[in-house]
């Protein structure tokens, strides 16, 4: 983020601007869809184990929602 903040103040080339924001979106796409991996893997998997699993389902549900926007 901070490369874009030095980029626009530099008043770089638009286009070069959006490939960068393009980039951080793509980036934090890939985290976000690692750490909801992760967190099926364990977390969902062991309320399902222990019998929780409605509420971490939904809660799943409802995460994947919001990440999807």
């Amino acid at each position: 983020m901070q490369g874009i903040v030095r980029m626009i103040e530099e008043e770089r080339y638009c286009v070069d601007i959006l490939v960068q924001i393009s980039a951080v979106r793509s980036a934090l796409n890939q985290v976000g869809l690692q750490i909801i991996e992760n967190h099926t893997r364990g977390c969902v998997s062991r309320a399902l184990q222990s019998g929780d699993g409605e509420d971490s389902i939904a809660e799943l549900v409802d995460v994947l929602r919001k990440f999807s926007k």
